[in-house]
């Protein structure tokens, strides 16, 4: 098939497309390969995604919308993956505006894209963000998410209602996925794992929020490729037995899903910082810090969807992913 990635940069994003290449697809990338953070780490996933003679790469913004009305009239893409974003919920305290164009405008760029050259198949990234106020555990597509609690997240419920729309009005087959605190080697330097094993190398001290009391279900960044594309393969189908008298938000009438894909194992922040500092052979000096705004406290993902629909449950424990984030970090920084 012909794929088109957006953020084919980023993390998540280019090790999507490494799969997509190796299994033979053709791989269409997009990014424009902001200062969000680093750009030389974007520039060195993309050296190694150039290496593929399948792999065609663009540099231009969601936002661009003559961009991708181009990039969509040339290519015509088979199917396509959205993972472009502007991402991080402390950062959209700061610049909200951002979140704005590239998560809703963006996101609009690539409906229309869609519809107007007969896209098999759009899925999407979500996040677990959407979740917001809830507090039933573990957090099922099935649940509401209308409490967001950062601008960030209030995006990407929009991006699910949006995606609907499309769904319906066109019929374009459309899967949202709900990322849970993705980790892993070539991980973005703004996440946790990343800056705590930085500081911890310099001899520096950790920021702990919530005191270290968060729990969250880390998810290691290859099951999470794998469930994108267990997904991308099988298009989003409408479910007949849907009901308005009592909705289900995950499915609807119209070709369209939602899944959460979480280790569903939620770790405890401090346990977390346990295991890397083992892979480390490095205690941590800790600054114990109150909640931030936006943030949650609890993540934990339900995946029987995932399981029931495409036959695939996340495994990969956190002492195996934070050992191959450790070793990968070290390689690369020459640590």
């Amino acid at each position: 098939m012909k794929i088109l990635v957006t953020g084919a940069a980023g993390f998540i994003g280019a090790a999507l497309t490494h799969r997509l290449l190796a299994r033979g697809d053709q791989v269409i990338g997009l990014d424009n390969l902001n200062d969000y953070y680093d750009v030389n780490l974007k520039i060195a996933r993309l050296d190694r995604l150039k290496a593929h003679e399948n792999f065609s790469f663009v540099q231009a913004s969601l936002e661009d919308r003559a961009a991708v009305e181009a990039l969509f009239a040339k290519e015509k893409p088979n199917k396509v993956v959205n993972l472009a974003a502007q991402a991080g919920v402390r950062y959209s305290l700061e610049n909200p505006h951002a979140y704005i164009d590239a998560n809703i405008v963006g996101f609009t760029n690539v409906l229309e894209g869609c519809r107007h050259h007969e896209v098999e198949h759009l899925v999407y990234a979500s996040s677990s963000s959407v979740y917001g106020a809830n507090t039933n555990m573990p957090f099922s597509v099935h649940h509401n998410v209308d409490h967001p609690l950062s601008l960030y997240a209030a995006t990407k419920k929009a991006n699910e209602l949006m995606a609907h729309t499309y769904s319906h009005l066109y019929q374009i087959p459309t899967t949202g996925l709900r990322f849970f605190t993705v980790y892993g080697p070539w991980g973005r330097p703004d996440m946790a794992l990343f800056l705590f094993t930085k500081s911890i190398l310099e001899g520096k001290p950790i920021k702990v929020f919530n005191y270290g009391n968060h729990r969250r279900d880390f998810t290691y960044v290859d099951d999470i490729v794998e469930g994108v594309i267990r997904t991308l393969d099988q298009n989003a189908p409408p479910n007949s037995l849907w009901s308005g008298d009592s909705s289900d938000p995950a499915t609807s009438k119209s070709p369209y899903r939602v899944y959460n894909i979480g280790s569903n194992r939620p770790v405890e922040l401090l346990r977390y910082i346990e295991v890397l500092e083992d892979a480390l052979g490095k205690k941590a000096e800790k600054e114990l810090l109150p909640l931030q705004p936006g943030d949650v406290p609890d993540t934990y993902a339900d995946v029987d969807a995932l399981v029931e629909d495409v036959d695939y449950r996340p495994s990969t424990s956190i002492e195996e992913g934070i050992g191959n984030f450790v070793a990968w970090y070290r390689d690369f920084y020459q640590v």
